[in-house]
């Protein structure tokens, strides 16, 4: 049996991989409101609040040293079954949270499901470099980080109407269980990579790996091929490409933190909306972050098949998107109606995701397959962390209502991711093993 377009099924998947993900962590988010009355009915609304707060920093810190772990994960053991321990105990910790009981065990469960459900990004950018060549891999990252905002979008009304008909316990073990049939046809379809896969077209194989080869100019072609450089861990981070990578993803990633655990309680402080209006005007943002995510892969690839070089197309899309989020940011300092604050909001994560996708394709364009992994783990790391300094930051920058200091913040952050990937990534293209020094 042959498959045409293998490839698009594979990050297909891993979309719907994504979008489970986001339906699990934001499943706490919608529940809460339940959550609280059911198990904190004593404690004031500051105090639940603070609460949740922690929570979320627990699970934050738990994903940023996820994906430091899965990173290594998925290069020891491979894509296919480092997406099966990374879904299957995620899918196991979103059920145990119908047996939580306080702060103590809800942080438990949620720092579980942050590790494995931090494994879903080095993976997908490994996929990516297994599965597509280089000029589509910013599209194929672009597909499968649609899969956040579509999680964004579709995660408060569908748990919104499951709690019509179960109880907040039921409706995390149906939302885990979500994830166990997911695996199976991941398991049946990413039986091998591409090189090996008996339901490939030769076509699609061909055209697979020959385009995982870096373009060269006449005089690299007469030159002996070179492998891939896959350093161990110490000399990948004593690159300053590395680190341009690492610290651009913790400063843009925050951004989306922002968005994602405070867009509810903005909503509710700003505005004075209830759980009702919310769910009317919540999902917005995450619009923009779809076709954000889309516009980003889509130009890289045009840039790309027009014969730009991957540094420029690279530099050209993430300073875009950050130059997107930019003005908006400021804009959320006063913007007026509630329909024109969410408005805003999709412009700011439409310009996230436009970055990005192709922020998250830098490991694969510097370095080795086995490599790549390790980079998008250190990376996710520190994204993740910078996301725990924000989020403990804002209970503080808004006590008085004003969101303003957290926005200015935001604006400061994309800058700073810009001016990582320029300074310290001079020329984006394959890194090469420095030449040991003779005496």
């Amino acid at each position: 049996m042959k498959i045409k377009g293998l490839r698009w099924w594979v990050v297909t998947l891993i979309a719907l991989a994504t979008i489970i993900n986001y339906i699990d962590r934001q499943s706490l988010s919608v529940l809460w409101p339940a959550v609280v009355e059911d198990l904190f009915p004593d404690k004031s609304a500051l105090e639940r609040k603070q609460i949740y707060a922690n929570i979320s920093v627990v699970f934050v810190f738990a994903y940023a040293f996820g994906q430091a772990i899965f990173g290594k994960i998925f290069d020891w053991v491979g894509t296919r079954i480092g997406f099966v321990l990374s879904i299957g105990v995620w899918s196991l910790a979103t059920i145990a949270h119908a047996f939580a009981q306080g702060i103590l065990s809800f942080s438990i469960f949620r720092a579980i499901l942050g590790v494995a459900e931090a494994g879903n990004w080095p993976g997908a950018t490994k996929g990516n470099a297994e599965w597509f060549p280089i000029k589509e891999r910013a599209l194929a990252q672009g597909v499968f980080n649609s899969g956040a905002a579509i999680g964004g979008i579709v995660s408060i009304p569908l748990i919104a109407f499951l709690t019509v008909y179960f109880s907040w316990q039921m409706v995390f073990v149906i939302v885990g269980v979500m994830g166990f049939l997911w695996l199976i046809p991941w398991l049946v379809l990413v039986k091998a990579p591409p090189a090996m896969h008996s339901w490939i077209t030769e076509e699609e194989r061909d055209y697979i790996l020959t385009g995982q080869k870096r373009q060269q100019t006449p005089e690299q072609a007469s030159q002996p091929e070179e492998e891939e450089y896959n350093p161990t861990t110490a000399e990948l981070l004593s690159r300053k490409q590395s680190w341009g990578v690492i610290i651009a993803s913790a400063a843009i990633d925050p951004i989306w933190w922002l968005f994602v655990f405070w867009i509810p309680i903005y909503l509710n402080e700003v505005y004075g909306m209830d759980v009702q209006s919310i769910g009317l005007y919540g999902w917005v943002p995450y619009v923009g972050a779809m076709f954000g995510a889309w516009f980003g892969g889509l130009l890289a690839q045009n840039r790309l098949k027009a014969g730009w070089s991957a540094d420029k197309t690279r530099k050209l899309t993430i300073t875009l998107g950050c130059f997107i989020m930019l003005p908006s940011l400021l804009a959320m300092a006063n913007p007026g109606a509630p329909v024109t604050a969410v408005l805003i909001m999709a412009v700011i994560l439409f310009g996230f995701q436009t970055a990005i996708g192709n922020v998250q394709t830098l490991p694969s364009d510097l370095f080795g397959k086995s490599a790549v992994g390790t980079l998008a783990g250190f990376s996710g790391m520190a994204a993740k962390l910078g996301a725990v300094g924000l989020t403990s930051l804002v209970p503080y920058l808004t006590a008085d209502g004003n969101y303003t200091p957290a926005f200015v913040i935001g604006a400061s952050l994309a800058i700073t991711a810009a001016a990582a990937v320029w300074i310290l990534i001079p020329t984006i293209e394959p890194l090469k093993k420095p030449l040991k020094k003779t005496e």
